[in-house]
């Protein structure tokens, strides 16, 4: 058997941990302060997997262990992905929209025909369902 995580909080941890725990919109860092409050009452790292979801026990131990060695540092920020991290974008919203815009809008019909042409212009090779998603997204913030 390995040596057992153990996490000692004190009351303004807890508290602030349960606070973004309620409040965060974040589903992902919900599960990492929830992955801290369920180690904290001395629950196994399978059970707190079975809990929340999660398949991977070394995926909660990351956690832990990175909470208790940043948390001194980073506070309940060590908590957050780091600024960087996580899957880069295929298209530039700032440079790409406008040229993807006006494509689609001569292509509407067929996004198909859209994608192959944006491959060239673009020099980018990427799924029609990359390319779904981007528009959505310029969507929702043309409408916001």
């Amino acid at each position: 058997m390995g040596r057992v995580l153990n996490i000692n909080l004190t009351t303004e941890q807890r508290t602030e941990l349960e606070l973004l725990y309620k409040q965060s919109d974040n589903h992902v860092l919900r599960q990492r302060c929830q992955i801290i409050l369920l180690k904290t009452s001395n629950r196994k790292t399978s059970d707190i997997c079975e809990i929340i979801g999660i398949k991977s026990q070394n995926q909660v131990n990351k956690w832990i262990k990175r909470y208790k060695s940043e948390y001194s540092t980073l506070g309940i920020n060590c908590l957050r992905n780091i600024e960087g991290q996580g899957r880069k974008s295929i298209f530039d919203a700032k440079t790409e929209s406008e040229i993807i815009q006006k494509v689609v809008k001569a292509e509407r019909q067929k996004l198909d025909n859209a994608k192959v042409i944006l491959e060239k212009e673009l020099n980018k090779s990427f799924n029609i369902k990359t390319l779904k998603n981007f528009l959505k997204a310029l969507a929702g913030d043309i409408n916001e």
